[in-house]
């Protein structure tokens, strides 16, 4: 089994999302005591928000590239960015390192085409919904249709996620808008929605609405256990 390299901490919330889907992942395929080899480096998040907020992308690649290489250092065969957004800087920190690195929206857009999924709505921070490495790269590398909120429920989206989710709060009020922008996206023709920032499956499931839900923290996951074994 290879070890997985987990670079967290944005924010742990979702961190330890991630580290318990790996490991119920690992003992579904292998049974018995087996669990995941791991290596997590967590990260502060505070100065990364800060700089994200400031537009300072440099100096979040340099954090996390230095955190990747000691991931590496630690005997990591392959790494797992555990945030859709800081794959912003994702060709930077592969450039930094020699281990693979696994896109969280490569794992996305496969699970997509396995379904016979080919338009969807995108969730996520105003920086994954609006720039175009994440889109993006959904669209030019696999041909899917990404459908995106308005203006106004971008906004609800990303403060929900920043203001409560990473601190760990759950609050209905923000379920019920989050699913009434779900079912909106489904109006406008998506067959599936992604959630794609780590905390939204947090707050919103699949038991919650018909709307099928692609949960980036399960796929990206689901992807690492593969690759492990």
């Amino acid at each position: 089994m290879k070890t997985i390299g987990l670079l967290g901490g944005m924010s742990w919330e979702s961190t330890v999302g991630y580290y318990r889907a790996i490991n119920e992942g690992v003992k579904k395929s292998l049974g018995g005591l087996h669990s995941a080899k791991i290596i997590l480096h967590s990260v502060d998040f505070d100065p990364i928000e800060k700089l994200q907020q400031k537009g300072d992308w440099e100096g979040t690649t340099k954090i996390l590239s230095e955190a990747a290489l000691s991931i590496q250092a630690a005997g990591a065969d392959f790494l797992l960015i555990c945030t859709n957004t800081m794959h912003k800087v994702a060709p930077e920190i592969e450039k930094a390192i020699e281990i693979p690195l696994l896109h969280i929206a490569d794992a996305t857009a496969e699970h997509l085409t396995n379904n016979s999924i080919s338009k969807v709505g995108l969730l996520g921070t105003a920086f994954t919904m609006e720039h175009d490495f994440y889109k993006g790269r959904l669209i030019e590398k696999y041909g899917l249709e990404v459908l995106v909120p308005n203006d106004r429920d971008r906004n609800i989206i990303h403060n929900v996620i920043y203001q409560e989710l990473c601190l760990g709060q759950r609050i209905e009020s923000s379920k019920a808008e989050y699913l009434r922008i779900i079912e909106h996206l489904s109006d406008q023709g998506a067959e599936a929605v992604i959630l794609g920032c780590t905390e939204i499956g947090m707050l919103v499931s699949q038991a919650d609405t018909k709307v099928e839900l692609c949960d980036t923290t399960t796929i990206h996951a689901e992807k690492a256990v593969d690759y492990a074994i």
